[in-house]
């Protein structure tokens, strides 16, 4: 069913009908592909209490919606971050993003995989892999890989199990599954929404965001989260900045605007190359003017920066985060973490965590070079960087594509990415990034990714918008074994008879 008719049709029946629908769905597809760690146990009860309410039906009303796994919700289920370290992790708290969705009148149906520890364990770690909830499957094809850190959103959302989920980001994480599993990722502008209650990496990078199979849904679902929290200082500015998202919405929003092409992102193989000029073309024709922008001075040096940063604040964030959990939780330190992995096989039988055991190793948050490299790699990426490239091009956006189509599972090697998006600059900058679907490669899916300065959600969902309702990309799993055993290709990868 179309997203639209989807939410129309949620509109008009009751909460618990979705909530039952949602769940059979979860129970009958999920084994293929394992994006849910858990059903909520109290999601038909939250969808009758929804249904006997006299209050105003909230936007959301009825929308069963899947958490990532690092975001704390009330009730019975654990927090884990995929690691068994956060097994007994039960808070009894929402995270203030949660608390917004049920205010919104969404059913909260249960927790999605992740990349253990949202990716940051290990430089070899495997995209979709956790110690509890196993290897999240592409559903386009179940030996592809999903991406990281959000995963199971991205595959549940993809696989048609729920209309939307909550993923997180810190680099890549909601966009580049977004992009791989065909679907709608928005990683917003930093302090738009409340950190408070998710397992941390970096207080200087992490966000959460809305994944979903449109981008209405998208904006509907950051509309309910969106906004300031006292808990969380970065997102002071948060209800200033807040505004009707659904409003910007128009299918003429492309028109009369200039955009910048990143000509320099990549590398892309030449049928992401195709698909990117096809793109292109529809973005013309709906009376945008593109702008080539050739290169961007000292990209090659975000990366060394941001990767200290990220290592400083991972421990400093962690500890804090780690000293809130319930008792029940033994590892209390990113010391312990590494402690309980080394002592739990299952954990480290895969690759290993030389990511933790670096930021271990970190001085502190007052460490000068922590502080150099924290203002280097937030002056390159925005601005010198984004911030530079729209005015020096008298452009709103950036386009590129988010993503080369998925790569196969490698239990072996870990992650065998061949080029990359421009994920990197949003996240260090701590800009908002937008990807939607823009087709696919012998049927893996690849988004086209819209970049815009801080605080321009509304504009680059009108952007997005425009585009998904005039190219009309429509991308469905098959839940293919392999591509590889599909037609065309098994035919072509076979010899010929002699």
């Amino acid at each position: 069913m179309p997203a639209l008719a989807l939410l129309l049709a949620l509109a008009a029946s009751d909460a618990e009908t979705n909530t039952k629908a949602a769940i059979d769905r979860v129970q009958k597809i999920d084994p293929q592909i394992h994006a849910v760690l858990a059903l909520d146990p109290t999601a038909l009860d939250q969808a009758r209490a929804l249904d006997r309410s006299r209050v105003a039906r909230g936007p959301l009303f009825g929308l069963p919606i899947l958490i990532k796994d690092n975001i704390e919700t009330r009730g019975p289920l654990p927090t884990t971050a995929g690691s068994l370290a956060l097994a007994a992790n039960v808070t009894g708290r929402d995270a203030p993003l949660v608390a917004r969705l049920r205010a919104a009148g969404a059913v909260i149906l249960g927790k999605t995989n992740l990349s253990e520890w949202a990716n940051m364990r290990s430089s070899a770690s495997i995209s979709g892999w956790s110690a509890i909830g196993g290897q999240t499957h592409n559903p386009f094809a179940l030996d592809r890989d999903p991406c990281g850190s959000s995963s199971g959103s991205a595959a549940a959302v993809a696989a048609g199990l729920t209309n939307a989920a909550i993923g997180t980001e810190t680099d890549g994480s909601i966009t580049c599954p977004a992009s791989l599993n065909g679907i709608v990722g928005l990683k917003p502008t930093v302090g738009l929404v409340s950190r408070t209650h998710i397992v941390p990496i970096s207080h200087s990078q992490d966000t959460a965001g809305p994944m979903a199979s449109d981008v209405r849904t998208a904006a509907m679902v950051l509309q309910a989260i969106a906004g300031t929290d006292p808990a969380d200082p970065a997102t002071a500015a948060a209800d200033a900045h807040r505004t009707d998202y659904l409003a910007a919405l128009k299918p003429d929003a492309l028109n009369g605007v200039r955009i910048g092409v990143l000509r320099f992102v990549g590398p892309w193989s030449p049928p992401v190359d195709a698909l990117f000029a096809q793109a292109l073309a529809v973005l013309h024709s709906k009376g945008a003017t593109l702008v080539d922008i050739a290169a961007m001075k000292d990209r090659d040096k975000i990366g060394p920066a941001e990767l200290s940063v990220l290592l400083t604040e991972l421990k400093a964030d962690m500890n804090t985060y780690l000293a809130t959990t319930p008792k029940a939780v033994a590892s209390r330190t990113l010391a312990g973490l590494i402690a309980f992995n080394r002592a739990n096989p299952r954990e480290l039988a895969l690759f290993g965590q030389d990511s933790f055991e670096k930021a271990e190793a970190t001085s502190g948050l007052s460490d000068p070079a922590y502080l150099a490299a924290r203002a280097l790699s937030l002056r390159l990426a925005g601005h010198d960087g984004i911030d530079a490239m729209l005015a020096a091009n008298n452009v709103v956006a950036l386009v590129a594509p988010t993503m080369p189509p998925a790569w196969k599972i490698d239990a072996v090697n870990g992650d065998q990415i061949a080029g990359g998006g421009p994920a990197d600059l949003a996240a260090v900058a701590g800009y908002p990034h937008l990807t939607v679907p823009m087709g696919a490669v012998r049927g893996l899916p690849v988004g086209l990714s819209f970049v815009g300065p801080a605080w321009s959600e509304a504009r680059l969902l009108g952007l997005g918008y425009a585009y998904e309702q005039a190219a009309k990309v429509r991308l469905v799993p098959t839940f293919a074994a392999s591509i590889e055993q599909t037609e065309p290709m098994a035919g072509l990868l076979a010899p010929l008879a002699r």
